[in-house]
């Protein structure tokens, strides 16, 4: 079975996160980073010949096994990475770090077993990239980005700026237009990041390019990187991304760039990606900007002393193509707008038109500092018929994540979407003129000035609070609603002022939710938007879910699906197109990206697989410590890899999943019963008070039987007295005695007590004492307890003879399912994939957004008739009846004033 992309994510943080201990997490990403890279370069590349790696005997992941455990272990570890690094020329290309370092991981047994834990996380059979090479680059590079985030994110404010989040790079890497190149005879296309941090800018934008028909991507990348650990970073996540030859090298890009051409000048690049240091104060080093040997100040002017941000862009400007170099640049949403030297270079880059867009994003994105951020896109093609800027005010469109805010999956699209297409929004997106931003606004690019925020509170109106009435603009801020059934605003509002457009509630406000409802229109709506639109959708992408295979790109894939429902949905009502795509692209996120992954690597035939949960037993790892491994002779659980036993249930064996579920009722009801008779009893005088545990809150079995025996010895009976008297006197061989007692008692004549010889026989005494003991009586004082008793022990016989049933219903169904999983064809698999798993879930958040929408419209219908429900006047006359009251109320106490 393939890895599961979520599963190894959080498999892979969780484990490394408990090891972590003290270590910074700035510096303990390096020690986890580097471990992921060689396990991955060693099961992807060891024995293969003409490999793009190197991996020989003692310089593979197998050497790190061998050595865990080892009081040398941190040694061991070095020398193997170094060998490694060594045979393949990376020395000093990877973070530095040694796992023989006492002052980060500690010393003695501490450090071996911290390093001995690492090597075990990566040694999970999970993660053996050896077998899973259909989709192993995706995966580890994913998880390596992962790996990043979940670290920048725990670094703190002044060691997260190595990463940029991924959906700022995805936008990025779809705004600048590198998707749409061709590939040229004698052109290599150029793709460049001066500030690359840990490289995942520079992927993302290189990801979106097309490849050639050797599926090699038609662009080179290139990335400079300050500082040497973070360049490694870089240069791993290139590798584990299936970009092994780009190129990263570590200097100070201002001071030293490291790109130059034949003349020694900055190298010109077709594309470039940054995300520089945000507001540099020390973009001086090594640089006297008025004597830049690169000139890339000239004609726009020096950045101030202490703010870099336009010295990198500056940068960004004179290392593009001057005929095509287009560029997306993340910078703080200040260098739009502030004056002095800034204001002039600002001026002077919108004389030249290179700006093409600009994006605000929310504040408190970036893991370096909470400020608002932006991204400008530059294109020097045509530049100069330029005629404005198209700008995106994305400021409102995020969610909490943490201490932090992050974009949405709808979020990206709908930024990409709108610029790609200029489409217009209202306080959203618009086209601003060079004129109007240069004449009118003296080149202040601040995107709030020119798109505002749509207001959509309702301002309180001072008419209808005295005179009651509900304004017309108030009702018209349900505009979706009246949109889509005109009628319905006459049924529930009447005009009575026509004049000052006052309108009344037609009918009580409890019957609002059930108008809307019932309303034709709305019916009509939802039927399309769950029915007709969904369904257009599903059969459109019906295909390509139903024919992946190794060939299949899972990006692609879900690319393509989310454009098609972005374009299936335009014409909702109730929904946003893009908040259903954002269920699509969450769902994708969540599961069904797992399942492409599987069924690329391991087709369709993955849908009969099934993962076991086992009992643990004890065992010795090689190093002969113990640990825990699975009993497979003692299954637990069990569930499909892909498709889930719930889905099989229900699809085929639906008659025996009903009758258990009968049964799982009836135990519940039982319990219940169970849980009342105790509650009910167990008070200081309750009658199961003397069966409960010690802390009250059940009744053992033990205790329960413990309880019954003893008031059972209470029972008595002259019968019972005298069978016991006839016991002693046969001990004493009183035989006498023993037959005036019979002739006493004409009761003991029921019971046999003489043997065939006519003598008293022991054994038939005995059995005449238990006869007796079952008939006598137990004292009133003792009988409702011990009926209580009786009764609670009934019904716990009846639940566990139910308990016991259903086991052996469970047995017969598991047994039936584990049949069925390995009986599936693979139409059927693929039946139960599409229909019953990946659109029964997608549907589902289809309607039930759409349920949400709809009592959001009704409340706000309900909260505008309520809002004028009572008049000024009226709530004072109300006001003056509560107050005289309360005063009369103390008068009559005694109270003056």
């Amino acid at each position: 079975m393939a890895v599961k992309k979520s599963e190894l994510y959080s498999l892979l943080w969780e484990a490394c996160n408990k090891l972590r201990g003290g270590v910074e997490p700035s510096r303990y990403k390096d020690y986890v980073l580097v471990l992921l890279f060689f396990k991955y370069v060693s099961d992807r590349y060891k024995g293969q010949r003409f490999a793009e790696f190197t991996v020989n005997e003692g310089a593979s992941f197998e050497d790190l096994i061998a050595a865990k455990g080892k009081s040398d272990v941190g040694e061991r570890v070095d020398k193997i990475i170094q060998k490694f690094l060594e045979e393949n020329r990376l020395q000093g290309s990877l973070p530095d770090v040694s796992f023989n370092n006492p002052d980060e991981l500690g010393s003695g047994k501490e450090l071996v077993d911290k390093v001995s834990g690492l090597i075990a996380i990566f040694q999970n059979p999970a993660i053996d990239f050896k077998s899973n090479r259909a989709s192993g680059d995706d995966i580890i590079g994913d998880a390596y980005e992962y790996f990043m985030m979940k670290f920048a994110q725990e670094s703190g404010k002044s060691k997260g700026q190595f990463y940029t989040p991924s959906e700022v790079s995805r936008i990025i890497a779809r705004l600048i237009g590198i998707g749409d190149i061709k590939q040229e005879t004698g052109k290599k296309w150029t793709l460049h990041d001066p500030a690359a941090g840990s490289g995942s800018l520079l992927i993302r934008a290189a990801d979106e390019a097309p490849t050639d028909e050797d599926g090699n991507s038609i662009v080179s990348i290139y990335g400079q990187e300050k500082y040497p650990d973070t360049a490694g970073l870089a240069k791993m996540n290139f590798i584990l991304h299936n970009k092994g030859t780009g190129e990263i090298k570590s200097a100070n890009t201002l001071a030293n760039p490291a790109y130059k051409d034949d003349f020694g000048g900055l190298r010109k690049f077709d594309f470039i990606v940054m995300n520089p240091p945000f507001s540099d104060k020390d973009w001086t080093d090594g640089i006297k900007p008025s004597e830049d040997k690169f000139k890339r100040f000239d004609g726009y002017g020096i950045p101030p002393e202490k703010n870099g941000d336009y010295a990198w862009f500056l940068h960004v400007l004179k290392a593009l193509d001057s005929q095509r170099g287009k560029a997306g640049i993340i910078l703080p949403h200040g260098v739009l707008s502030r004056p002095n030297a800034e204001e002039t270079i600002r001026k002077a880059v919108l004389d030249k038109r290179y700006i093409k867009g600009i994006v605000g994003l929310p504040a408190n994105l970036f893991y370096g500092t909470g400020i608002p951020a932006c991204i400008i896109i530059i294109d020097k093609e045509d530049a100069d018929k330029r005629e404005g800027i198209f700008m995106i005010n994305a400021s409102r469109g995020f969610k909490k994540d943490g201490n932090k805010n992050r974009l949405r999956e709808q979020d990206i699209e709908k930024i990409v979407q709108t610029f790609i297409n200029k489409e217009e929004i209202e306080g959203y997106s618009k086209f601003v003129t060079y004129k109007e931003i240069l004449e009118q606004n003296e080149g202040n690019l601040n995107v709030p000035r020119y798109i505002q925020k749509i207001d959509d509170t309702l301002p309180q109106n001072i008419a209808s609070h005295l005179k009651g009435g509900i304004p017309e603009i108030d009702i018209n801020s349900i505009e979706k609603l009246w949109r889509i059934s005109p009628a319905l605003k006459k049924e529930i509002f009447t005009c009575v002022d026509e004049k000052h457009n006052v309108y009344n509630l037609v009918m009580s406000p409890n019957e609002i939710e059930t108008v809307i409802s019932e309303d034709e229109n709305i019916k009509n709506e939802i039927e399309n938007e769950c029915g007709e639109l969904f369904g257009t959708w599903r059969d459109a992408v019906k295909d390509s879910l139903l024919n992946i295979n190794a060939s299949t790109n899972p990006k692609e894939l879900i690319r393509n699906m989310g454009i098609e429902i972005l374009s299936d949905f335009e014409s909702a009502q109730l929904l946003d197109n893009y908040h259903v795509y954002d269920f699509l692209l969450n769902y994708w996120n969540e599961k069904m990206q797992d399942d492409v992954y599987v069924i690329k690597a391991s087709g369709y035939e993955a849908g009969r697989e099934i993962e076991y949960v086992y009992a643990q037993k004890k065992a010795k790892d090689e190093n002969g410590e113990e640990i825990k491994v699975d009993d497979t002779s003692k299954m637990k659980s069990f569930e499909g890899a892909l498709i889930s036993r719930q889905i099989i249930e229900r699809e085929y064996f639906e008659a025996e999943l009903l009758a258990l579920n009968e049964l799982i009722e009836k135990v519940t009801i039982l319990e219940s019963e169970l849980d009342e008779m105790r509650e009910e009893e167990s008070g200081d005088e309750g009658l199961l008070v003397n069966a409960l545990n010690e802390k009250g809150d059940g009744i053992p079995k033990s205790n329960l039987n413990k309880q019954i025996k003893e008031l059972e010895g209470k029972k008595t009976s002259p019968v019972v007295n005298d069978i016991t008297k006839l016991i002693e006197l046969f001990e004493v061989d009183n035989t006498s005695e023993m037959e005036k007692i019979v002739k006493a008692n004409s009761e003991l004549m029921a019971y046999e007590l003489i043997n065939k010889n006519g003598s008293f026989g022991k054994a038939k005494l005995r059995a005449a004492l238990k006869e007796a003991n079952e008939n006598a009586v137990i004292p009133e004082i003792y009988a409702d307890e011990y009926n209580s008793l009786l009764a609670y022990q009934a019904k716990m016989i009846e639940k566990e003879e139910a308990d016991k049933t259903i086991k052996e219903a469970q047995k017969a169904l598991d047994d039936l399912v584990l049949a069925k999983y390995s009986a599936l064809t693979i139409d059927e698999i693929k039946h139960l994939l599409f229909e019953k798993k990946w659109m029964t879930r997608l549907e589902s958040d289809v309607t039930g957004a759409i349920e949400q929408v709809l009592n959001t419209l009704a409340s706000r219908v309900i909260l505008i008739a309520k809002r004028y429900e009572h008049t000024l006047a009226e709530i004072e006359e109300k006001t003056a009846r509560s107050k005289e009251k309360v005063k009369s109320a103390l008068e009559r106490m005694g109270y003056t004033w």
